[in-house]
């Protein structure tokens, strides 16, 4: 049975004339009061005004404390972005594995596990627009991004993948993710071939990693978290690439935003075939950039010509 909301200071009177109960936390103070949520008797001091009525000093604590403890997810349960829970990863160490084996493959060919700029697959992977355009060789805008230039650059970027992507595929799934990491490596490579010197090789996961940095600063936005890390991890990063020489910055900033975009789509979409929507948009950002890199190939001969005349035939120098 629950009472009328009394202001604490205004007590009611007994209808029967008989001695009021003792106040739960202040046996002393006789109270005719008490908590409409567990019934126990209050004096003034120890209630506090609720949405009806007013409750006891316990009940309000029990209550915050609730609100501050979301339901953990259960194995089987959806995350935000349509996943089912897991707890394990599969696709981030499979990735960096594929990454290691690559390595191996060209520090074997170059005889040097420190050093593999000397190996076939390195020189034939690399991302060269100017091979791509003249060669076709079509394969280059993805296998770059599983090619390093030495140990340390492996190392450097096996270590961002395992660190955000661990928690990245357990948000996302192992599908979303994968395409995640996919879209993010096509659209660093997008970038390169579109806007980077025609006649530079460029190499690495560092396209991919920076979706998954892009992807990360979105989802701590749509969880309603302390951005400032994401921020400050972006942030560092992009200082480190324009200050380190030798590092694409146009492989960076494109997989950063094909990261991102991607992210969106994943973590904004509609409830209702969310899983289609997803697959739509990401269809959609691949499309996006091979209509970038055909329009690219389609003007590049002109490019060539100016820079490389000797490669055009009949050009003049």
């Amino acid at each position: 049975m629950t009472q009328p909301p009394y202001p604490p200071d205004h007590e009611p009177a007994r209808a029967d004339g008989g001695a009021r109960p003792g106040c739960w936390w202040h046996p002393g103070k006789p109270t005719g009061l008490s908590c409409v949520r567990c019934g126990r008797p209050a004096c003034p001091d120890c209630l506090r005004e609720a949405s009806v009525g007013y409750q006891c000093i316990d009940c309000v604590e029990a209550a915050r404390a609730q609100q501050r403890r979301p339901q953990p997810l259960r194995p089987g349960d959806r995350t935000v972005a349509g996943a089912r829970v897991s707890s394990k990863n599969v696709v981030t160490p499979l990735l960096i594995a594929v990454n290691v084996l690559f390595y191996v493959v060209t520090a074997a060919q170059a005889g040097d596990p420190m050093n593999n700029q000397n190996s076939a697959l390195l020189e034939d992977g690399s991302l060269w627009p100017l091979a791509i355009h003249l060669q076709g060789e079509w394969l280059r805008l993805g296998v770059s991004g599983f090619l390093h230039y030495g140990l340390l650059h492996l190392a450097m970027n096996m270590l961002a993948l395992w660190i955000l992507g661990k928690d990245l595929e357990l948000l996302l799934g192992k599908v979303r993710f994968l395409a995640l990491y996919l879209v993010s490596l096509l659209g660093g490579s997008t970038a390169v071939f579109l806007l980077g010197d025609l006649n530079t090789g460029t190499a690495g996961a560092s396209g991919a990693v920076y979706g998954l940095m892009g992807a990360l600063l979105v989802a701590v936005l749509r969880l309603k978290l302390n951005p400032g890390g994401a921020i400050g991890i972006i942030a560092i990063n992009l200082v480190l690439t324009v200050t380190i020489p030798g590092i694409s910055l146009l492989g960076h900033l494109g997989g950063l935003v094909a990261g991102a975009l991607v992210m969106v789509a994943m973590l904004y979409g509609p409830q209702k075939d969310r899983t289609a929507y997803q697959a739509t948009v990401v269809a959609l950002l691949v499309a996006a950039c091979v209509g970038l890199i055909i329009y690219r190939d389609s003007t590049i001969a002109s490019d060539i010509c100016r820079g490389y005349p000797a490669l055009c035939t009949g050009a003049t120098v």
